[in-house]
């Protein structure tokens, strides 16, 4: 697939919850039984949970794949976390631009690290949730989400981006990247003292390669994704705006 698209005012949340709605729904219905059938005896938590932490926040953590991934609640991004052992047993779950996000003991217990509670929240499990999975869209409905990130970002930079899409191994894995690429240049060009780093943004470019990386250069950004690495292959959007803006 290779697409270029100009702008066009659709709704995200109806796109991909489209896609997903069902899949979404046996997930659960899986994660009900076996919830059901572990018996209250066990303390095993299930491979897709929901948390919410003292600090209000809530999130989905997946572990059913190769790589645990975590979304917050009312948040596009998905963030694949990489662990690493630390003092007492514990272990430290971080972001692929090394930032901490996830403490857990060896007894279960969870503390989460945001914005919001920089020092670490601990979090609680209160029931099964929805795989994180990206599913596949096919051709309309990534017709229509190229289309809508497009549009959103020219509204946030004020002239028009071009959005293009190309790749054959993993339409799931680029769309993961168009999204989290999107959103990371819409935060920057709210920002104050950012914004000027894109004033010369006139396309955002998502390609398949041998390994993740992203790279910006008069005015062109591009993001690659590794299809070998799964969720793990996909930049997120602390690299994308790494990569953007400039370094101290």
């Amino acid at each position: 697939m290779a697409i270029a698209l100009a702008a066009a005012a659709l709704s995200l949340t109806s796109i991909v919850a489209e896609a997903a709605a069902q899949n979404r729904g046996n997930a659960q219905a899986e994660q009900s039984r076996a919830l059901r059938d572990r018996g209250p005896s066990s303390v095993a938590l299930p491979p897709v949970g929901r948390y919410v932490a003292e600090s209000g926040e809530g999130f989905i953590l997946d572990r059913s794949g190769r790589h645990p991934l975590l979304r917050f609640d009312r948040r596009d991004e998905t963030w694949v976390l990489r662990p690493s052992a630390a003092p007492r047993g514990d272990v430290i779950y971080r972001n692929d631009a090394g930032e901490q996000v996830l403490r857990v003991t060896p007894s279960g217990g969870m503390t989460i690290y945001t914005p919001r509670a920089p020092g670490g929240s601990p979090a609680s499990f209160t029931g099964s949730g929805p795989s994180l999975t990206p599913p596949t869209l096919g051709p309309v409905l990534l017709f229509r989400l190229m289309a809508q990130r497009s549009h959103m970002v020219s509204q946030a930079v004020g002239r028009l981006v071009e959005v293009n899409l190309g790749g054959e191994q993993s339409e799931a894995l680029c769309v993961e990247a168009l999204i989290v690429t999107t959103e990371a240049v819409i935060r920057i060009a709210r920002s104050p003292t950012a914004r000027q780093y894109i004033d010369d943004l006139r396309s955002i470019t998502i390609v398949e390669g041998s390994r993740a990386g992203v790279t910006y250069a008069r005015g062109r950004l591009t993001v690659t994704v590794d299809p070998g690495e799964g969720m793990a292959g996909r930049p997120s959007s602390a690299r994308v705006i790494r990569a953007i803006l400039p370094r101290d």
